[in-house]
């Protein structure tokens, strides 16, 4: 995942967990990530998806934690955010005649594999309030 999605991710649900019960606006939540509001509303769409986000409407509304931050595992946002591989993809097609390019993206692809599955393990055993009590 080579984009900032999941640190924004990380970022706003951070700031949903230490609110509490109140309801943080995209407003708010962007100008703690110092990005533009409208960037914080995709990812916030996109936390919803996934469940981990609610949302209120309207002039007092906001967003706020769609369940306790014991229950979401670091993970998941990783899932939720992942767009493609961790390390990238190569963009040109290999020399099919050549005895390495024509085999070189399936090893890649098992490498790819083995470092995603690395990065779930762990980020699979921290739980977003165990991130959270970092800022403490």
């Amino acid at each position: 995942m080579n984009n900032g999605r999941f640190a924004t991710s990380i970022h706003i649900l951070t700031l949903l967990e230490q609110a509490g019960e109140e309801l943080l606006s995209s407003e708010y939540l962007a100008s703690s990530i110092n990005i533009n509001p409208v960037l914080v509303r995709k990812e916030v769409s996109n936390l919803r998806n996934h469940g981990l986000v609610a949302t209120k409407e309207g002039k007092n509304g906001g967003s706020y934690l769609a369940k306790p931050a014991a229950q979401i595992k670091l993970a998941d946002v990783y899932k939720a955010v992942r767009n493609e591989s961790l390390l990238g993809y190569n963009k040109n097609e290999p020399n099919p005649a050549c005895p390495v390019g024509r085999q070189i993206n399936q090893h890649l692809d098992e490498l790819y594999d083995i470092a995603e599955l690395a990065v779930l393990q762990k980020l699979g055993n921290i739980t977003l309030a165990e991130f959270c009590h970092r800022f403490k």
